[in-house]
């Protein structure tokens, strides 16, 4: 539970970042919460034969939602430039 609110927590922080490197840092954070949400995710799935179909729902959404979050990152370092 920690560690999946932490996402949205570090993301509502970066609004108010005093500068680009701790918005970047914030999302950062958020990215590896995601990633230990996916790891308790998969514990929980991998431990309970019962929560497998419930668990790969919330698997594919904390995907999605790391994948956002890495693609955010790699834009604010420049490190991916945009295709129009």
């Amino acid at each position: 539970m920690r560690c999946s609110t932490s996402v949205g927590a570090n993301m509502m922080e970066a609004q108010s970042a005093s500068s680009r490197r701790d918005f970047i840092k914030y999302y950062e954070i958020a990215l590896k919460s995601a990633n230990e949400a996916k790891y308790w995710l998969l514990l929980l799935r991998d431990s309970y034969s019962e929560y497998q179909l419930s668990c790969q729902k919330l698997l594919d959404e904390v995907g999605e939602i790391s994948n956002m979050l890495a693609s955010s990152v790699l834009t604010l370092k420049g490190k991916k430039s945009f295709k129009i």
